[in-house]
This record gives C-alpha cells, structure tokens and sequence, in this order.
C-alpha cells in the first residue's frame, strides 16, 4: 500500500508541477518576446507619459496594445498584477515530487554501488547542497560579474554547472545527477524571482507610493535575472524529461553529454531572442542542432564483441529476467506499485518481443535494474548481451 500511495503523489505532483511550470515558462517566454518585440510609440502623447515601447497584436477575436514604461507611470494604477506565484509554485511542486520520488525512495533511485558507498542520508544531503549552493555561486557569480561582461559570467557559471554534473555522476546514479542538476538550475530561477526581482519591483512600487522618482536599478536588475531565467528555461526542461531516458543519464560520459545538450539549448534560446528582435543569425540554431547531432553520434550503442559460438540458451535468459528485472517489471510486481512505464517482462513471449530494450538497458547503458537492487551479475549481463546481439529465440 505504500508503494501504491507513493506512486499517486508522484502522479499528482508532476501533474501540479507540470502546470504551474506551463504558466510560469510562458510567461517568461511571452515577456521576453514582448520586450523584444516593443517599437517606440509613433504617437507623442505616449511619450510624454513616458511609455518607452508599445505592440499591438491579435488574439484570441481580440486586439490587445501592451505598453512599456520607460520607468513606471507617473501614478499606479489602482490594480497591478505581479508575476510570482507562477515561479514559487513550480519550485514548491519540483521540490515536493523531488523529495517524494528521491529523498524517499533514496536507495532507489539514488544510490549506485558501482560510483561511490554512499548512504541513503549522504546521497540526499549531497542532493540538497548542490540544490542550495548552485544558488549561492550563481548569484555570487552574478553580482561580481554581471555589470562587467554577460559572456564572462555565462561562461563561468556554464563550467561551473558541468563541474557540478561531473560530481553528481562520479557519486550517485546518473538519473538522480540529471535531475539534481536541473533543480539546482532551477532553484537559481525562482531564488531570482524571490530574492532579486520581486523586491526589486517591491522598492519601486514603495518609492512611487511615497512621491520620489523611482531608482532605475532595482529595474535593471529585475530585468537582467529575468533573461537569465529565460537563456536557463530549456535546460532546466531538457534535465527534467532526461530521466526518461537511460541511454544518456546511463553513459560513461553522461556529464560531458549533459554539457553539450544544455549548451544547445542556450544557444537555440539565443537565436529565438534575436530573432525576435529581428537580428536572427542562423549559425546559433545550426551549432545547437549540430551539438546534439554530435551527442547522439557519440553515445550510440558500440558493436557488441565477438559472438560465442553455439546459440544462446533461452531458459537462462527467462531465469535471468524472471530474478532481475520482473520484480519490477510484471502484471504483479514486488517491489513497486505498478509496471514502470508498462514494461512486462514476466512472460517468454514478452521476453523475446523486448529483446532490443532489455539490451539497451540492462546492457548498453547499465540503468537496469535500477540501482541494481536485485544484484544482476557482470555474467548474466554477458549472457543478456549474447542472447540479444545473436537474435536466439
């Protein structure tokens, strides 16, 4: 009953985090499109006001003349909606379906023998100080630097996520390395939002309710996290589908694969910006495409070793999955609730019509069975690898 119980929070949390990360990412998408895409008001009156840039657009059967400030408005209006609470509650679900699917289930899903002798509480602690302290670098970095040069700062702080990736992959199972280093990206983002750009936002409303003229740099840095936020969005995203997917988190070199994917995704986010503005240069998109052309050609699985001779016998392959892997893998698992993702390995002719995934994963990329919680030996895997690379029934 417990793995079942855990099994719906997990389902609802993602499901809650997966909303709030909708409108949270959109809005920021749309923003950043929006300053992008403001023009300076043809008509004087607006200028007087003040207004720096305006857009009109249709949606919906409805127009719409967003405008821009090129500070704030000589007064405040009597409503003014603040975006927050799509970045707060984002993080408090990450968080949350965190906890429920690693920190519970740490020896799950956290531990791998094969890296590093760690604890369940070890693995955990290691999780949270990178969650906490990626924060305190970032913005660390962020206050020395981001006056002086954008590049220098994109620049130390993208080695510094790889250098955080290299560690997490050399101590605790590369899904929970992924994941860990998405949330610690994460957490930059909303800390941005709590720490830097509402109180920010926060000074100017209280300096406009007082009657002074409002500093600009609360803006300014208002506006300089917010573009971080954007350049981090997808590869925050691309952390987060990753532990779906073993063949990457599961490589010998699944942190260098990591920094080249999260590079891309900066890159393909930089052409959209420009684009926006009406700058866009092509050779961004292209070197992104080509960077995860060059993950995908790396990690590909190598030939296996010369076959032995004589033909696999299929009743040692049946034992072997029946042991390892149906504990989980069945229409009555043991050890979970349910079937990941469906996979049924508890018949022969399920066995057989698998054979290609049960290679992949058990074999090529060595993610199953998860955190080798049922001690599948070097030997079986060289048999899973003989019976599959031959195709003996």
């Amino acid at each position: 009953m417990e793995a079942y119980v855990i099994e719906w929070l997990s389902l609802l949390l993602r499901w809650l985090h997966l909303i709030v990360g909708i409108a949270w990412i959109g809005a920021s998408f749309y923003f950043v499109w929006l300053d992008n895409s403001l023009r300076p008001p043809r008509d004087e009156a607006l200028r007087r006001k003040g207004v720096a840039g305006e857009l009109w657009a249709v949606h919906g059967g409805g127009f719409y003349n967003p405008q821009k400030y090129l500070l704030a408005p000589e007064s405040l209006p009597a409503e003014l909606h603040w975006f927050k609470w799509e970045a707060y509650s984002t993080w408090l679900t990450g968080v949350a379906l965190l906890a429920t699917l690693y920190y519970f289930q740490a020896s799950s899903w956290m531990l791998d023998p094969s890296r590093a002798s760690l604890t369940p509480g070890q693995a955990v602690a290691l999780g949270i100080t990178c969650i906490a302290g990626g924060w305190l670098v970032y913005d660390g970095l962020c206050r020395l630097l981001v006056d002086r040069s954008a590049l220098l700062l994109g620049g130390i702080y993208f080695a510094f996520v790889v250098g955080v990736a290299w560690g997490l992959t050399q101590l605790i199972s590369g899904r929970a390395a992924f994941v860990h280093v998405g949330a610690m990206i994460a957490t930059a983002m909303s800390a941005n939002v709590f720490f830097r750009i509402i109180p920010g936002q926060r000074k100017t409303v209280a300096q406009m309710q007082r009657g002074e003229v409002p500093d600009p740099a609360p803006g300014k840095l208002a506006k300089q996290r917010s573009v971080h936020n954007n350049y981090l969005t997808l590869p925050v995203l691309f952390c987060m589908i990753s532990n779906h997917y073993a063949f990457i988190y599961g490589h010998a070199y699944a942190w260098a694969g990591l920094a080249l994917i999260l590079l891309a995704g900066a890159l393909i986010r930089h052409f959209f910006n420009q684009r926006h503005r009406g700058q866009a240069q092509w050779r961004y998109p292209l070197a992104g495409v080509a960077l995860l052309a060059l993950v995908a050609a790396w990690f590909a699985p190598a030939p296996g070793p010369a076959l032995a001779a004589g033909p696999v016998d299929f009743a040692r392959v049946q034992q072997v999955v029946s042991v390892r892997c149906a504990a989980c893998h069945a229409e009555h698992p043991t050890l979970v609730a349910a079937a990941p993702a469906g996979i049924l390995l508890d018949t022969p002719d399920r066995i057989r019509a698998l054979r290609q995934r049960i290679w992949v994963q058990a074999v090529q990329v060595r993610a199953m069975p998860l955190g080798n919680l049922t001690h599948i030996t070097e030997d079986e895997r060289a048999l899973l690898d003989r019976w599959a690379s031959r195709g003996d029934n």
